[in-house]
Order: C-alpha cells, then sequence, then structure tokens
C-alpha cells in the first residue's frame, strides 16, 4: 500500500467517524447549541476569571501555610 492509498484509507476513516457525531448521543446537544452573545460572553469570562484568580489564592495561602508555618510554630516551641 502506499503513501496515497493509506492517507486516504485514513481520511475515510475520519470522515466517517465526524460524519456520524452529529448523529449520536451528542446530536441534540449540538443541534441545540449557540454562539454566545457579546454580553453573555463577558459575563461567562468574568466569573471564570473570578474562579481562577480565588482558586489560584487559596493555592497560594496553603503554599504560605505549608512554607512558613513550621518555621514560626519551631521557633515558638524552642
Amino acid at each position: 500500500m502506499d503513501l496515497l492509498e493509506k492517507s486516504v484509507k485514513v481520511q475515510k476513516w475520519f470522515e466517517d467517524k465526524v460524519g456520524s457525531f452529529g448523529k449520536g448521543k451528542y446530536g441534540r446537544v449540538l443541534k441545540m447549541a449557540r454562539k454566545p452573545d457579546a454580553a453573555e460572553f463577558r459575563k461567562t469570562v468574568i466569573i471564570t476569571g473570578i474562579g481562577m484568580v480565588l482558586i489560584g489564592g487559596l493555592g497560594f495561602l496553603i503554599w504560605m501555610i505549608w512554607e512558613y508555618l513550621p518555621r514560626y510554630l519551631w521557633a515558638w516551641l524552642s
């Protein structure tokens, strides 16, 4: 099998898989999906950004506790 035949075979396999994507269990969801308007997109970005900042801040706070609390606790106990 040469390269052209192999690439045609892979292309056909891929098109068969992608072509049936909208007809299976996810077809109804894909039909109902729409592009968000600017206000909805902006609200989603703001909420997602706030969540990322909160989770990052929580991770930083946990790191600070693990990094510095043992030093102060050990100094206090000594």
